[in-house]
């Protein structure tokens, strides 16, 4: 079954199902047709998701019409980019955390052009941060309110570096929020130039936004051709038609019976770079709700475990670069082969709002507020308590060459190793709906080589795997660990910094900001009956390379 947006020939956007995706295409897109789900999502109508949604849908779905609205926004960024040049100011980093910063990390990565994400609050990936290129740095501050701590704590060490470096901070900083909100007051009190974004859309769908827009267009990627894309195919999704791709993509995300809420998302030919990143978070965030939702798991390629070994409540996802690569016919006809996947294929502009679109749909099917995220505030007010009270001071089980190892209550029973307690762990995990998210919270630069257990957990456990660097999957896939269904366990990964950094005019550092935010979203999950494995590398080069054996 073959879904696509453009001109004969050249489409913006493709979209295939097979198998029971194609199921879920034909028993819901009718009906989605039939009641305008397309054409009353570009209205902004918001009973589309049941009354309990109404109130927060009314305020959130002005993303619908950003491909046009942004426009202005391009030559202000042209504007205040050929300023900041002429001052040789030409190395950009973005302080901004889930939406805010996933999208331009994708834009950009996209486009090739560099951009420094400065999402953590590990205190040895921001001071790496703020030691580079200082001279001709340019810091875009992205927060709706300016309460995100982590944002927060960011610009106020690059505030204190460049006083300590002489620099006149009025000319380094651009701040882009919510119109009315404490930060643009903030913001404007101290001289930073404001750029106002749309409020009536929500962080993870605000790509298209100034919150997307501006880090990206001052990096020097051309945004007015990304709104082109997205453009292109704003009418084609606004369509009631059942070969809208927007409505087939969220048949097959949210409309499998029964459900296959695990959606392995796997780059296989597509030029959007870190596409699944973004994906992840919009889909966890929309959707891990009230017991229910789906769960995406960003894969490696199309040879991860997921893939081939393809559990029966796994939807895989090829992102790919045509239609060509689907083994599809160009008239729409089924393949032959029944296996149960989705490709998608197309322009970044334009899947941008298709997965916007069929998030939405998605949502409208499982029955959920796509808009609002219950439990992400769990977890901030827990890493809060423990900043403003007593830190966490839970007492390690054992140690094992230099790890720390603590768990939920009665997991380390009668476990005296590191092997043993991983072991313990993933026999808590249910053989057939279960999953397993990896959450470190470490420098993911410098760490990164521990991304590598996930393929090999999930081959160990035929179970699909998740990996998320804090604190930035809280923003992300940390939704759908407390708001999903309660089939996951969780593996935390902290560590020792080389030196810890003093978050400026904060009673605290940053060292102890991330270590109450690992406590505490443990803590909400053990309270939410999650199982909940705790390592701490006392020594991170050590601990990494003694964990990965362990896994192995």
């Amino acid at each position: 079954m073959l879904a696509w947006a453009g001109d004969d020939g050249a489409a913006q956007l493709e979209v295939t199902a097979s198998g029971d995706a194609a199921v879920a295409v034909r028993t819901h897109v009718p009906q989605l047709v039939a009641d305008q789900v397309a054409s009353k999502l570009f209205a902004q109508d918001a009973t589309l998701w049941g009354p309990d949604a109404e109130s927060e849908s009314a305020i959130r779905l002005s993303w619908t019409g950003l491909a046009r609205s942004s426009r202005p926004l391009v030559g202000e960024i042209a504007a205040i980019r050929e300023e900041l040049q002429a001052a040789g100011v030409d190395h950009v980093v973005l302080a901004g955390m889930g939406g805010s910063s996933l999208a331009p990390e994708v834009i950009c990565a996209t486009a090739g052009v560099p951009l420094t994400v400065l999402d953590s609050s590990d205190p040895d990936q921001v001071s790496a941060a703020v030691a580079e290129h200082l001279e001709r740095t340019v810091l875009v501050v992205s927060s709706k309110s300016g309460g995100t701590v982590e944002t927060d704590s960011q610009r106020r060490a690059y505030e204190d570096a460049f006083a300590k470096a002489g620099i006149e901070a009025t000319g380094r900083i651009v701040v882009v929020t919510d119109p009315g909100s404490p930060l643009e007051q903030s913001a404007r009190e101290a001289g930073y130039r404001v750029v106002l974004a749309d409020p009536n859309v929500g962080g993870r769908y605000s790509a298209l936004t100034a919150f997307g827009l501006v880090p990206s267009g001052l990096a020097g990627v051309d945004v007015g051709a990304l709104l082109d894309e997205a453009e292109s195919v704003t009418d084609l999704l606004a369509d009631d038609g059942e070969g809208n791709p927007g409505l087939v993509l969220g048949a097959a995300l949210g409309g499998t019976s029964p459900l296959r809420d695990k959606i392995v998302l796997a780059a296989d030919g597509t030029p959007l770079a870190g596409f699944g990143d973004w994906t992840e978070q919009l889909i966890a965030e929309s959707t891990g709700k009230l017991g229910t939702g789906v769960l995406p798991v960003v894969v490696e390629g199309p040879q991860a475990p997921e893939l081939q070994q393809r559990a029966a409540d796994v939807l895989p996802v090829r992102l790919v670069s045509g239609a060509d690569e689907t083994g599809d016919e160009a008239d729409g006809s089924e393949s032959s082969d029944p296996l149960t996947e989705v490709t998608v294929a197309g322009t970044l502009g334009g899947q941008l709002l298709l997965w916007e679109v069929a998030t939405a749909v998605a949502g409208r099917l499982l029955g959920i507020n796509p808009f609002d995220q219950p439990d992400v505030e769990s977890a901030k007010k827990a890493a809060r308590s423990l900043l403003d009270g007593t830190p966490d001071d839970t007492p390690a089980a054992f140690v094992d060459g230099g790890i720390e190892v603590r768990g939920t209550e009665g997991l380390l029973d009668g476990v005296s190793d590191l092997e043993g307690a991983v072991a313990a762990l993933l026999g808590q995990l249910d053989p057939e709906h279960g999953y397993l998210a990896v959450m470190a919270y470490l420098d993911r630069l410098v760490q990164a080589e521990l991304a590598d257990v996930r393929p090999r957990l999930a081959e160990r456990t035929g179970r699909p795997t998740t990996f998320g660097w804090g604190p930035r999957f809280l923003h992300s896939t940390g939704q759908f660990h407390k708001g999903g269904p309660a089939v996951g366990v969780y593996l935390q990964v902290t560590g020792a910094p080389a030196s810890d950094l003093e978050v400026p005019g904060r009673p605290y550092s940053f060292g102890k900001l991330i270590s109450a935010q690992a406590a505490g979203d443990a803590n909400v999950l053990a309270d939410h009956g999650r199982p909940v494995l705790r390592l701490h590398l006392t020594d991170r080069a050590e601990g990494v390379r003694r964990l990965l054996e362990a896994l192995r």
